[in-house]
């Protein structure tokens, strides 16, 4: 019982030091080590850091460095080349003015779905929103709300096939691939999509309806860009068709017909095909693409190895601190008390693993303020757990995977979630004009469908 309340306490002091804005880099051993000395002698601690959580979060940072760093630097090459800006500039244009919002929300959902990082996304997306919603006098207050429907929701953890990270990590656990359940991605896409424009739209008829304009917003942050010297609209979305598309036609036909005996061998970790080709194909995918970016839109370029180099080094911050949170959970599934809170977590339904799954990623995915974190912590410590009960009451891995995905991207946007700090200091807005939206949107439509993915699910299995 004492190292039960050491994994408690462990848990609610990390919650609390990461909404007051403490690193996780520092807060993950140091809280583990707490938990520790609830459970075992002083003198198993350093023993328990360098073979317990250091373990863990190396076993993370090998398995997924490649997508972090390639992930970055195609986004930092979107971002330097125009591209970015050349798609939402594109979209704005084709919708129409008074189709401000729907412009937004498309534009930040093509960036994201095509592998580019929600940070890049609001760079690249918000100067455009900005003026557009000054030109059109809706409340500057909106932005981050239409951006968090198209980077922090549907494109993060829904569509089949997506290479966000959220996407990436439930694979290994079961073996699955990045368009695992694409039938239910699909439906709750619709759900988060649908549902965050409702809401926003309701929000601008209101406003509007009181008389409320862009206000008083001098956005001298605000990065200019030349709109008249933008990469062609067909070079920028071009790489991120390929991304899209050679994920799938590697996951699909490629890789099955490639042979792979050799990665039974002990030197490749006597692993199987399934157990890797997810993310073999997402890492050639964000190659292909960025080399495509590099050549497509090579007149666009100012310093091209600077943009590289810069993406490359922004990885590492979001590997380690994610990777962190692994050897974190790793410690606490070491300890004698987990066994307790194992067993809690399967009994919150014990007929429908299911259930249990998408309420212990989503409450982890809040306590740490981030959907890969979060899921991370979870599955490291309840993966293995949740795939024997998936074959014990015949459920598939694909919809475990898709449940465990959506799962991440609900109470993770509470305030204290980085994505969502970085977002608002972005727009030049505070958490008390514009949480709402993004509340509402990325947290409350999302546990919808959530919910509508696992009824589904239970009632006709994955698809």
């Amino acid at each position: 019982m004492l190292s039960l309340l050491g994994i408690l306490l462990s848990l609610l002091l990390l919650m609390w030091l990461a909404y007051r804005g403490y690193s996780v880099l520092v807060l993950a051993p140091v809280l583990a080590m707490v938990a520790v000395l609830f459970s075992t002698p002083p003198n198993e601690m350093l023993g328990t850091y360098t073979q317990v959580f250091m373990q863990g979060m190396g076993g993370f940072a090998i398995k997924f460095f490649p997508i972090f760093l390639l992930g970055a630097i195609f986004g930092k090459l979107m971002e330097d080349s125009g591209a970015a800006h050349s798609i939402a500039y594109a979209l704005v244009n084709r919708l129409g003015r008074q189709k401000a919002l729907l412009s937004i929300v498309l534009a930040s959902a093509i960036l994201t779905y095509g592998g580019v990082s929600v940070f890049v996304v609001t760079f690249a997306v918000f100067p455009i929103a900005a003026a557009l919603f000054r030109e059109m006098n809706i409340p500057k207050r909106l932005i981050p709300g239409a951006i968090a429907i198209g980077s922090l929701t549907f494109t993060m953890t829904a569509l089949p096939g997506t290479p966000a990270i959220q996407n990436a990590i439930p694979m290994p656990f079961f073996k699955t691939d990045a368009f695992a359940a694409p039938g239910l991605g699909i439906i709750a896409g619709v759900i988060m999509f649908v549902g965050g424009m409702l809401w926003m739209n309701r929000r601008l008829k209101t406003a509007l309806a009181a008389g409320e304009g862009y206000g008083e917003h001098h956005d001298a942050h605000i990065k200019e860009q030349d709109f008249n010297h933008l990469p062609n609209i067909y070079g920028a979305l071009a790489p991120i068709v390929l991304v899209i598309v050679l994920n799938y036609v590697l996951t699909k036909f490629v890789f099955p017909l490639m042979d792979t005996a050799y990665l039974a061998d002990k030197k490749f970790g006597a692993v199987s095909l399934s157990s890797v080709a997810g993310l073999w194909a997402i890492i050639v995918a964000l190659v292909a693409g960025c080399l495509l970016l590099a050549v497509a839109n090579r007149k666009y370029w100012k310093n091209i190895k600077q943009s590289v180099n810069i993406g490359a080094t922004g990885s590492l911050l979001p590997i380690f601190n994610t990777a962190s949170e692994v050897g974190y959970g790793s410690v606490i599934a070491s300890l004698a008390g987990f066994v307790i809170l194992r067993d809690f977590m399967v009994g919150l339904s014990p007929g429908n693993p299911l259930i249990s799954e998408a309420i212990v990623i989503n409450v982890m995915a809040g306590i740490t303020g981030s959907a890969s974190g979060g899921m991370s912590i979870a599955l490291n410590v309840m993966g293995e757990t949740y795939m024997q009960l998936a074959e014990q009451f015949g459920i598939s891995p694909e919809l475990m995977h898709r449940v465990a995905s959506i799962a991440s991207g609900g109470l993770d946007a509470l305030p204290h979630n980085g994505a969502v700090i970085t977002m608002l200091t972005i727009c030049g807005l505070t958490h008390k004009e514009s949480y709402l939206d993004v509340f509402v949107v990325a947290v409350a439509v999302p546990l919808v469908a959530l919910v509508a993915v696992v009824t589904l699910g239970t009632m006709f299995g994955s698809f």
